[in-house]
């Protein structure tokens, strides 16, 4: 709210001014990705929303493979809203929904169509991660091999600060070599001076030996945004994978980039 008092005046009318909602409704026992949780710094409680708007947003949710959550919070909005909705141009159902999981979508339609016919609202959503979670791979290859308290451990040439959500929400990415019911168990771990720079224990048909190649998959969503040098760690090469498997390099970082960054 403070916000909108400091920047909002008539000067700010050939924008579309809009603020997020908290709608007060959680999803999810994980408090990191709560954005209701308690003392939340994310959005205006439902009963604050000013009058002198043009759009609201709500994200709500992580990883939801049902649309139940979306059909109570848009139904608490407009028992609580109520004619204040009939001001509105826009609203935006935010994102946190991996459509690609979710065999029906009627009721994501139905939400759409009833906030569209009965307030002429236009509607945006975020789909981000079900649109291109599943549209990048990570390539590695494993530079030693060695034996760590009884765990066979394999060093590869990447490390989580390149898929940092491995790190920062405890997940295992899934590797295209590994096999639930294989014989060996290796642990895949980065190369940097991070402890913590763990990938995971997959299980394999064999062990990974030196120079093998290793794929993560489905790593188009958080990886490279959230990408980083840590500790003068180079960025990931990019490549282009064609529609006839060509592969072509578009993007190398080098020293001078990492010496520029930090001046």
């Amino acid at each position: 709210m403070g916000q909108y008092q400091r920047l909002f005046n008539d000067n700010a009318r050939n924008i579309s001014v809009g603020v997020r909602l908290n709608p007060d409704l959680s999803y999810g026992d994980d408090p990191r990705f709560n954005p209701c949780r308690p003392h939340s710094k994310l959005g205006l409680h439902i009963n604050d929303v000013p009058d002198n708007i043009d759009g609201i947003h709500f994200h709500t949710v992580f990883s939801r493979t049902d649309y139940q959550p979306l059909e109570e919070i848009v139904n608490k909005i407009e028992r609580q809203l109520g004619n204040q909705l009939q001001q509105l141009k826009w609203i935006n159902l935010g994102g946190g929904y991996l459509y690609q999981k979710i065999s029906n979508h009627k009721p994501f339609i139905d939400v759409v169509k009833q906030l569209r016919q009965r307030y002429a609202l236009d509607v945006y959503i975020e789909p981000g991660k079900a649109v291109v979670g599943d549209a990048a791979y990570l390539v590695s290859t494993v530079i030693d091999r060695f034996t760590s308290a009884g765990k066979q451990i394999a060093v590869l040439d990447t490390s989580v600060s390149h898929h940092p959500e491995v790190f920062e929400y405890q997940l295992s990415p899934t590797l295209l070599e590994a096999n639930q019911s294989g014989t060996y168990a290796c642990l895949l771990v980065g190369s940097s001076c991070l402890a913590g720079d763990v990938f995971g224990e997959y299980q394999f048909n064999y062990l990974p030996k030196i120079g093998d190649r290793v794929v993560f998959l489905n790593v188009g969503a958080y990886s490279l945004i959230k990408a980083n040098r840590f500790n003068g760690y180079n960025l990931p090469d990019v490549y282009l994978l064609d529609k006839d498997r060509k592969l072509s390099l578009i993007k190398h970082s080098n020293y001078q980039q990492y010496h520029q960054q930090w001046g």
